[in-house]
C-alpha cells in the first residue's frame, strides 16, 4: 500500500517565493516576505508534534520540501533549514524518549525562531572542539563568549542555539551546547557574498550571552561522542542540508531542459538543440546525476525515520550523503549551464545565480577531508599509531 506523504508548502507559495528570490539575491536582502509566508502555514513548526501544536512532520517528509524549497530558491531554504535543524533534532530526540530539549520544540511552537551558531573560523574539529568559552554561571547555566560564523537567519532569529568550552576544571573539560536570547550578543553587518545571499548568515559575537539552567542540553567531553544528540544532529544536518542542495539541481534541470528546447541550431536548420546529439548527451548526464542524488537524500531520511540499524556506518552514511548531494548538485548546474549557452552567463539569469548558490555547498560541514576520514575509517578502521 503506497505511503502517504503530508505537505505543507503549496504550489503558488513556492511560485511567489521563486519570483522573490532573484531581488533578494541582487539586493543582497533577507526573505522577509517568504518567512513571514512560510510561518503563516506553519512550516517553522514543521517538526514539532502534532500534540504540541506542529506538523508532527518526519524527517523524509521535510526533506522532500526542503528540496521543493530549495528548487525555488536556495538561499530561502538554507536559511530556514537551519531552524528546521535545530527543531528537528530536538524532534527526533524526544521521539526516542530524550525529553532534555522538550523545550526548543515547545519554542518553536510558540512561534520562536532558532539560528544554529556552532561555526567558528579556524575550527577545524567542528563539533568537537570549540575556541568559544563557556563560563559557568554558579546555578547551572552557562555565559558564552566568542565568535560565531555562518550564522543563517541573522536578522530574525529569537533564539540560538550554541556551544562553547568550559575548561573551569582542566582535568574535566566540557562543551557546553545551550540556548541563548539576543542579549550578549552582536550581529555584524558583514555579509557580502558570493551566493546564497539571502539567508544572511552574518558573523555573531557572543558576549556573555546566557543559557539558563533549563536551556542547557548537553555537556560533553571534547572529541567524539557516541551520544544520541550528536547523531541527531549529524542526521538532521547533513540530510536537509543535501535536501537543499538536491532542490538547486532539479531547478538547473528544468532549466537546462527549457533552453535545450529553446534554442535554436542553425547547423541543424534551424532546429531546437533538443535534437543535438551533444545537447541530449549533457542533458541526459545531468537527469542522471540528479535522479541518484534525489533517492539517496530520501532513502536515508527514511532510515532515520525508521531508525534503520547502519551501526558504525552510519556517520559515514551521513556525511557521504553531504558530500556526494552537494557534489552532483554543482555537477548538474555546470551541465545545465553548458547547455543553456553564454545568456547564463549574466548577473540577472537564474541559472547563473544558482552556479553561484550551490558552490556554498563546499563550505559545509562536513567538508570533503572530514568525510573522506570517516568513511576510510568506517572501511579500514583508525589509523594506526
Amino acid at each position: 500500500m503506497p505511503r502517504t506523504l503530508r505537505t505543507l508548502l503549496t504550489d503558488d507559495l513556492l511560485t511567489r517565493i521563486h519570483d522573490r528570490a532573484a531581488g533578494h539575491d541582487r539586493d543582497n536582502t533577507f526573505p522577509f516576505d517568504d518567512l513571514a509566508e512560510l510561518v503563516e502555514v506553519g512550516y517553522l513548526r514543521a517538526f514539532v508534534p502534532e500534540r504540541l501544536g506542529g506538523a508532527g512532520l518526519t524527517l523524509e517528509e521535510v526533506a522532500r520540501e526542503q528540496a521543493r524549497l530549495g528548487a525555488a530558491a536556495p538561499a530561502t531554504a538554507l536559511a530556514v533549514n537551519m531552524h528546521l535543524v535545530v527543531t528537528g533534532l530536538a524532534a527526533l530526540l524526544v521521539a526516542r524518549g530524550d525529553e532534555s530539549v522538550e523545550f526548543v520544540l515547545r519554542d518553536a511552537a510558540a512561534g520562536e525562531v532558532f539560528a544554529f551558531g556552532n561555526s567558528e573560523a579556524g575550527n577545524d574539529l567542528v563539533m568537537f572542539g570549540s575556541r568559544t568559552r563557556a563560563e559557568p554561571d554558579g546555578e547551572g547555566g552557562y555565559r558564552y563568549f566568542g565568535t560565531k560564523i555562518f550564522t543563517s537567519l541573522s536578522p530574525v532569529w529569537t533564539r540560538l542555539a550554541t556551544f562553547g568550552l568550559d575548561d573551569s576544571d582542566p582535568d574535566d573539560p566540557r562543551l557546553v551546547h545551550g540556548v541563548v536570547r539576543r542579549e550578549g550578543v552582536r550581529t555584524r553587518d558583514d555579509w557580502d557574498t558570493l551566493g546564497m545571499r539571502a539567508t544572511q548568515s552574518a558573523t555573531t559575537e557572543l558576549d556573555g550571552a546566557h543559557a539558563p539552567a533549563d536551556r542547557v542540553y548537553r555537556s560533553l567531553p571534547p572529541g567524539p561522542s557516541a551520544d544520541s544528540f550528536v547523531f541527531a544532529l549529524f542526521a538532521v544536518f547533513e540530510v536537509l542540508l543535501a535536501a537543499v542542495y538536491t532542490g538547486v539541481g532539479r531547478r538547473a534541470v528544468e532549466l537546462g531542459a527549457a533552453a535545450a528546447r529553446r534554442r535554436t541550431s542553425m547547423k541543424y536548420d534551424g532546429r531546437s538543440y533538443a535534437q543535438d546529439p551533444d545537447i541530449r548527451w549533457k542533458v541526459a548526464d545531468a537527469a542522471l546525476a540528479q535522479d541518484g542524488a534525489e533517492l539517496q537524500v530520501f532513502a536515508l531520511a527514511r532510515d532515520v525515520d525508521e531508525q534503520v540499524d547502519h551501526g558504525s556506518r552510519w556517520f559515514a552514511q551521513l556525511v557521504g550523503l553531504k558530500v556526494r548531494a552537494t557534489e552532483s548538485a554543482r555537477t548538474v548546474v555546470d551541465l545545465a549551464l553548458r547547455v543553456s549557452g553564454g545568456g547564463s552567463y549574466f548577473s540577472g539569469n537564474e541559472l547563473g545565480r544558482l552556479y553561484r548558490d550551490v558552490l556554498a555547498g563546499i563550505f559545509h560541514p562536513s567538508d570533503d577531508e572530514s568525510a573522506h576520514a570517516t568513511v576510510a575509517t568506517s572501511v579500514l578502521g583508525p589509523v594506526e599509531e
